[in-house]
């Protein structure tokens, strides 16, 4: 079973991520994910807290770690971005002929940083993958680093998604401890099927500095629940049983 593009290829369009794409593919087999196909998606969080960990270069490391972990999955080369903040600041793609500090530079065009709504973004998600066409199943890589303004419309959209082949999962940069995580930790553990079909999301906390996890543990977490989420979508018809490892 084949990466959906081949390491050759990487090595010819995007050379300084093949480190990066050699670790993704360590952790797919772990995970019995090694021939899967889905899309992929980055949402990114624009807090004004989230400042630092664009200046320094942390955001666009994990961009480069998922455009990356999508090269196995999908063969398009491309993630689509989200932004959010108190609204849905904007989207871009990221692919491997141009992600060099893109995420950096995007960031800075989009202006001001305000507070924290998760359900903007996932609405721009939905939309994205419904207006695709495609019925293949997704990962959704949802950073953050704190819980949202509007805790009832996060959780209403994230059952919606239950229903579409969407499969959610969300990293937290900060402090542990904060008590803004425990709502990510209740959205990992809505009731099934009283809440939503499936469990469709998963939540790890990558720390205060998440440079300091390594690739492989980061790729480990971001691949624990997605091989669950895939069984239980297609018992339930979620996503077609067609749908599976080339």
């Amino acid at each position: 079973m084949s990466a959906a593009i081949s390491l050759a290829k990487v090595e010819a369009r995007a050379p300084g991520l093949v480190s990066l794409y050699k670790r993704a593919a360590v952790s797919l087999r772990k995970n019995r994910l090694e021939g899967e196909r889905a899309a992929v998606y980055l949402v990114l969080d624009r807090s004004g807290s989230m400042r630092e960990y664009y200046r320094d270069g942390t955001v666009q490391h994990l961009a480069e770690q998922v455009l990356s972990l999508s090269a196995h999955l999908d063969d398009d080369g491309v993630v689509p971005v989200v932004f959010f903040s108190t609204d849905l600041d904007g989207s871009a793609d990221l692919h491997l002929g141009n992600y060099a500090g893109r995420i950096e530079k995007l960031h800075q065009a989009l202006g001001h940083m305000g507070r924290t709504n998760y359900h903007w973004a996932m609405d721009a998600v939905i939309d994205h993958y419904v207006d695709s066409g495609s019925t293949a199943p997704a990962l959704v890589v949802f950073q953050t680093d704190g819980g949202p303004t509007s805790r009832a419309a996060a959780e209403r959209f994230l059952c919606k998604a239950a229903r579409l082949p969407l499969f959610w999962q969300f990293v937290g940069f900060g402090d542990p401890d904060d008590n803004e995580f425990r709502f990510l930790c209740r959205l990992d553990e809505l009731s099934v099927p009283g809440k939503r079909i499936v469990d469709n999301a998963g939540f790890f906390h990558a720390g205060r500095d998440p440079r300091a996890m390594s690739d492989g543990a980061l790729y480990d977490q971001l691949l624990q629940e997605f091989p669950d989420w895939l069984a239980a979508a297609r018992a339930a018809g979620v996503v077609d049983a067609g749908e599976g490892p080339q």
